[in-house]
Formats: C-alpha cells, structure tokens, sequence
C-alpha cells in the first residue's frame, strides 16, 4: 500500500481521519479515507499502490471500461449518459463551435465519438487497455495510452475535458502541469467530479457510492476544486450541475447500504439532494467546473 504524506492542494501534511469504508463495487476490502486539517481535502489512504490498482477495475461489470448493459443499474447509467453527453456537446458549443478537443479519461469512448460527429478534431487518452480496444472496435477511435500525455504538441487543444476522472488521478499536481502544457493560451479546462459537500454524500457516509474506494483516490468539494485551479492560474468561469448524479449515486448508495437498490427510495433522496443544492451553495451531487486559462 501507498501512504500519502503531504496534501496535493495545499501542501499540509496535517490529517485527521474522516471514516473508514470498504469497495463495495467489487473487493469488499477496507480502506481509510483522511482529511487534510488545512484545506479539507479528502483522499484514500493507504491508497493501492499504482502497479496493482488495475485490478480493481478488472470486473465485468466496470461500465466506463466495458461498455456492458448488465443489469437494470448500468441500464440505467447508459441511458442517462445518452443525455449527458447531448448536454456536454451543448454546453461546448458554446465555447467554440470547431477546434480541438482532448479528452483525458475517455472511456469507452461514446463521448468522443459524439464530438466527432460534431466537426470536431478529437483526441483521446485513456490508462485502461480493455477501454481502449472498446473505442476502437466499436467507434473506429484510435485512443492513446496514458504516457502519451507527455509526448502530445505543446498548446494543441483549444478544449481539454475530464469527466469523473480527477478522482483517479494519483499525482494531481503533475496532472494539470501536462494540461497547461498541451492547453492553448486561453483555452478551456472542464473538469467534472463528484462533490462530498452535497446532502446525498452526508446522507450516505461511508456508504455513498462516489467515494468509490480504492478507484477514487481524491475527493473534491468546491472550496479544493478552485483553490487547486487558482494556483495554477486557472480562472474559474462557472460551475454547472450534473443534476442526474444524485439518483444514479443514491441507487448505487441504498444498494451498498441495505444490499439491495430501493430505487423509490433512492429518487427521493436524489430529488432532495438537488432541491437543497439549488438553494443553498450549489452542491450538487457531482458538478462541472469550467476554467480559462490565463495567459501568463
């Protein structure tokens, strides 16, 4: 196992223990997640170490690597990600109608493929081998692997996106160092990840099904999410709610908390999840955060 000694956002090296859960997803082992005393950083740790973390994303069942339709949950997940990616393809056009796009994490490729097919010139990076024959065979989407981010040309992409991927991220602070290196002078940075500040996470605890112990290593609330960002001389333009989050996480939630999905349930708590985050401070289940980057 792989300690974490020092905080990825602030550099504190004073933790206190937040909760211990398990990965209920797949291995049922437990793991401790802690929380940064100075900027409030969450992160798993230990956290596997990087040579043996592929296995426990190796399940059939893993859908953003398999792409499979087993079982009501991912039949759920595939139907709402057909809408969200209409919504992501909208909210870039209004950035820019053409251009370049990077996206880091791609899956199995069903967004790429959309941005495609709307005249974009598209680029997709992803770790997982089993993700990137899927885009391959399925979408003709020729995906590089993960040490390909240091070899892309400098300031190539107007748009750079990562969707749910910086909580899997192990060296944040190396990460955004390529992105500023292959983002064009005042290009656009989306990030989208999940936010423990919403009231599906305070509801849930160890049992919410976004800490996704040991595959999310880092976990974000708004406050980490711009302080990171801002040190990097990114300027944060806007945040926008991914409202579906909160009932796909709360089906995933009942199910790890009482071993069985109770969907009525679960919609409920998704629907007040999103009602107190429109009135309060925005946190909703999972946000998207759009950053300029500054010319220096």
């Amino acid at each position: 196992m792989e300690h974490i000694y020092k905080c990825q956002v602030c550099g504190s090296k004073q933790f206190k223990e937040f909760i211990i859960t398990k990965d209920y997803f797949l291995s049922q082992e437990e793991f401790k997640i802690d929380e940064c005393a100075e900027c409030g950083l969450r992160f798993t740790n230990p956290r596997p170490e990087r040579s043996n973390i592929d296995k426990y994303y190796t399940s059939p069942d893993y859908i953003s690597h398999t792409n499979t339709s087993k079982g009501i949950i991912n039949k759920l997940y595939k139907a709402i990600r057909t809408y969200t990616i209409t919504r992501k393809i909208q909210l870039i056009k209004k950035i820019n109608t053409q251009g370049a796009i990077l996206d880091i994490g791609s899956g199995s490729g069903e967004f790429l493929f959309a941005v495609a097919q709307n005249g974009y010139k598209v680029t997709g990076v992803e770790p997982n081998e089993l993700a990137r024959k899927v885009s391959i065979e399925k979408y003709k989407i020729d995906i590089l692997d993960e040490p390909s981010l240091n070899i892309l040309p400098p300031k190539s992409f107007d748009i750079i996106t990562m969707w749910h991927v910086l909580e899997h991220v192990y060296d944040i602070q190396d990460r955004i160092k390529q992105i500023s290196r292959l983002l064009k002078d005042n290009g656009t940075l989306i990030i989208a990840v999940p936010n423990f500040a919403s009231y599906d996470a305070k509801k849930y605890r160890e049992h919410w099904a976004a800490y996704d112990l040991p595959r999310h290593v880092y976990h974000f609330s708004p406050k980490q999410i711009w302080r990171l960002f801002k040190d990097h001389h990114y300027r944060l333009e806007r945040r926008v709610p991914m409202k579906f989050d909160s009932f796909y996480v709360s089906i995933l939630s009942e199910k790890y908390k009482n071993g069985k999905g109770n969907i009525i349930k679960a919609i409920l708590t998704g629907l007040v999840s999103n009602i107190i985050a429109r009135f309060t401070k925005h946190n909703y289940s999972s946000l998207t955060y759009l950053f300029k980057k500054e010319i220096d």
